[in-house]
């Protein structure tokens, strides 16, 4: 089993590094002049590769600031190729069927300046849609009596705090948050991003504090990545219960929180999620087996995970892989909403998808009342 995972990771690295050489041998060519701005283009190209890479291979080691540093200009590299690779498929086939001149390709100014100026332009777009943040909004009307008549639930998955989303931005997070006035507020994993250091040098637990409404997470495979002990101690920290295959409950709402799959040994939902009375909202990081929740009799289910890609075409490959990729959805009696994600991993950068937190209102047409005595004059 190793020996065919070795081999799957050597290939994949194999064609990884053909793709950068194809589109370095395309920037190459596209120059105009000679050896020097040809070096230059294609030099810095695989320099800004070594930063993006650098970011992640050498955090251990390097000082906060420098990884920071490292991460805001290589990590857009990640996008930039993959954006420059699908260009110059496009222009080779282009150019095999005639439809573009050979020249365009090759030693052109034009050339050059039209193809690399698509992609920064697409790449700033993309910048500035991620800091949009999308409000997605479902009222579910329910004949489960709750403790009081509407309850409002802010969710939010995949913020991926620490060396990309940092203090700042968790602080405006925090405040959306509280503006929706919510009477709970619960996040579908991913909080941390890969490492809990820097979010405890950094005092991040404060701005959580600062939540308005009890709040309640579940583990998502970041947490994991980055250690599920340190990443629930964090949590801790922020004020944040965390449910690991357990119940919570909230004036009439059962919480479900699943541990995330990276635990190879996680129970079935069906065996702690039956004989449950209240209105119950299940969460689960990934959203796979959506089936489990309906045939549980869950009433909602929150996940996140797939970012949906992040960015086109990647967005396609998501689509593919789970049932639900991102939105809502319904099966049977059980209604979902897959997160796209209020956070992103790795470049700031949303192409053809979105950032976003939902907020679910529910309404119990059965409201039940804490019990209260009349006093005797």
């Amino acid at each position: 089993m190793q020996l065919v995972m070795r081999s799957g990771f050597i290939i994949i690295l194999l064609v990884f590094f053909g793709l950068v050489g194809y589109t370095t041998w395309h920037l190459w060519r596209i120059t105009p002049g000679g050896q020097a701005p040809k070096l230059v283009v294609a030099g810095l190209f695989l320099v800004w590769m070594v930063a993006a890479f650098s970011s992640m291979l050498l955090r251990n080691r390097l000082p906060y600031p420098a990884v920071v540093a490292l991460y805001e200009a290589g990590q857009p590299w990640l996008i930039a190729f993959a954006y420059l690779l699908i260009v110059f498929i496009l222009a080779d086939i282009a150019t095999l069927c005639k439809l573009l001149p050979k020249s365009f390709t090759n030693g052109s100014l034009i050339g050059l300046l039209s193809i690399v100026g698509i992609v920064a332009a697409v790449m700033i777009a993309g910048g500035v849609h991620y800091r949009h943040k999308y409000r997605e909004e479902l009222a579910i009307q329910t004949e489960k009596p709750l403790e009081q008549q509407h309850i409002k639930v802010v969710m939010a998955s995949d913020l991926h705090i620490g060396y990309s989303n940092r203090k700042a931005e968790l602080a405006r997070w925090v405040d959306m948050i509280n503006a929706e006035h919510p009477d709970l507020v619960l996040f579908g994993g991913d909080i941390v991003d890969i490492q809990t250091k820097p979010l405890f040098e950094g005092n991040y637990a404060d701005e959580f504090r600062r939540l308005e409404a009890p709040a309640y997470a579940v583990l998502g495979n970041h947490e994991y990545i980055a250690g599920s002990e340190d990443s629930e101690k964090f949590l801790k920290e922020a004020g944040i219960t965390v449910l690991k295959d357990s119940v919570a409950h909230f004036k009439g709402i059962d919480i479900i929180g699943r541990d995330d799959r990276s635990n190879p040994g996680r129970p079935a939902l069906k065996e702690y999620a039956y004989s449950l009375d209240g209105f119950t909202i299940l969460l689960d990081h990934q959203p796979s087996h959506l089936e489990e929740a309906e045939e549980a009799g869950i009433n909602f289910q929150f996940s996140g995970h797939t970012h949906r890609g992040q960015a086109w075409p990647i967005s396609w490959i998501t689509d593919a892989i789970f049932e639900k990729s991102w939105g809502p959805y319904q099966k049977g009696c059980t209604q979902y909403y897959i997160s796209s994600g209020l956070g992103i991993w790795g470049p700031k950068i949303r192409i053809g998808t979105r950032s976003e937190y939902f907020v679910l209102d529910i309404n119990s047409t059965s409201t039940m009342f804490p019990a209260f005595h009349l006093r005797k004059e």
